[in-house]
């Protein structure tokens, strides 16, 4: 070994030495040579998987705009509170022109930075698919060697292929807004699958609510008997309001899979909805929601007056029910209103209230589906798939395997 290859083992030796005591600026160094490959790198990287230190990742994604950046603040403040000593990878997306990146997450993140117990670190996605950095493992592994017990990693936040983080993290948290178009298209495909946690923010905004009962729906309709099903948090991440909420809620999903031996390696690579998905070719989306109510012709004045209009009005006999339908993008709000007090809908009124009664999701294939269902042990309102109002073919879940919904789910005619 020469003279030169000798003194820059020692230099790592030393730094590695710094950064386990703390030294902010010893773990800034490591990480940019681990982040820009620099010679000595791999041996930095194999002095610091000799750490004792075992951190929790939580990653956290979600489209632009949910309040990512502001929301990990709140938890790095809320752990740091605790006495934790937090990490904070933030990526952002590279420019296909420089191949550099605005890093707007570590400006959105000043305050805390002075804090030397909360380490934020903001780094280009150059180019990585799916989210996340190449570098974001090791540099993982650095933090972890200076004695962080949290580290959160905030993802890019371009939409529905960021699945790379549920292979990085222990736990991921999706991140969903209202007011954001269709929302549920936001959780099909691998961002549905890979959520640990849901975060509805902004939740002081109009129609969060609707957020809510969409993700409960899906989780119903994708969920196996048995399975353990991710909690859903609503918060407000400029204030703080639900941060601690959500933050238990990680913990009880850590128990959660800590119980059930659950390889979060493996687990978006196998889970068996995507799988069962993919072979029935089933996009879902929602369908409808219904509103049961004493009389449609009282209750439709303020709906008109939101801008909304009845495109069609039916009874359907054998429901007992007559129904208004009102429009509202790709799709629509349904009036249900009793023909008898015995029917279903009378039945609901009587001991609710008017009010939401079911969530209706549409499928591509909505035989398959219930076929599906019923092999795998959900418990299922309707014996059949029956004809409702407009054509269209549907059965019913039970609440008690959708997490307290009635789900419709609904297929063509």
């Amino acid at each position: 070994m020469d003279r030169k290859t000798a003194a820059s083992g020692n230099e790592i030796e030393r730094m590695v030495a710094r950064l386990r005591q703390g030294d902010v600026r010893a773990l800034a160094r490591a990480i940019s040579m681990v982040e820009d490959g620099a010679e000595g790198a791999e041996t930095l990287l194999a002095e610091c998987r000799r750490s004792r230190v075992k951190a929790l990742k939580i990653g956290v994604t979600g489209p632009p705009g949910a309040g990512k950046s502001t929301l990990v603040d709140q938890m790095a403040r809320w752990l740091r509170g605790r006495g934790e000593a937090v990490g904070v990878i933030a990526i952002d997306p590279s420019s296909p022109y420089t191949g550099g990146a605005l890093l707007g997450d570590r400006i959105r993140m000043q305050e805390p930075v002075g804090d030397a117990g909360i380490y934020v670190r903001s780094m280009a996605s150059r180019g990585a698919v799916g989210g996340v950095a190449r570098a974001v493992r090791d540099v993982c592994d650095v933090m972890e060697a200076s004695g962080r017990g949290k580290i959160l990693i905030e993802t890019v936040g371009v939409g529905q292929d960021e699945v790379e983080i549920a292979r990085l993290a222990d736990v991921t948290v999706l991140v969903l807004v209202p007011g954001m178009g269709d929302d549920v298209q936001s959780l099909k495909a691998g961002l549905m699958e890979i959520a640990d946690v849901f975060v509805v923010n902004k939740s002081d905004r109009e129609g969060a609510e609707r957020v809510v009962a969409e993700i409960v729906g899906m989780q119903g309709l994708a969920s196996v008997p048995g399975e353990r099903v991710p909690a859903v948090v609503q918060t407000v991440a400029t204030t703080g309001e639900g941060v601690e909420k959500l933050m238990d809620a990680i913990a009880e999903s850590m128990d959660a899979i800590a119980r059930c031996g659950e390889e979060k390696s493996t687990r978006d690579e196998s889970h068996g909805a995507r799988e069962w998905m993919s072979e029935l070719g089933n996009e879902l989306r929602l369908d409808h929601l219904g509103v049961a109510v004493k009389s449609i012709a009282g209750a439709r004045g303020f709906y008109e007056m939101l801008g909304m209009a009845v495109a069609q009005e039916e009874r359907v006999e054998h429901e007992q029910v007559k129904v208004a339908m009102l429009p509202m993008g790709e799709s629509r709000l349904e009036l249900l209103e009793p023909t008898a007090e015995d029917s279903v809908i009378g039945r609901f009124l009587a001991k609710r209230g008017e009010g939401l009664h079911h969530i209706a999701m549409k499928v591509a294939d909505v035989d398959a589906m219930f076929v599906r269902l019923k092999e795998n042990g959900v418990r299922l309102v309707s014996d059949q798939v029956r004809r409702g109002a407009g054509g269209h073919r549907y059965f019913f879940v039970h609440p008690a395997s959708t997490g307290g919904v009635l789900l419709e789910i609904v297929g063509e005619g």
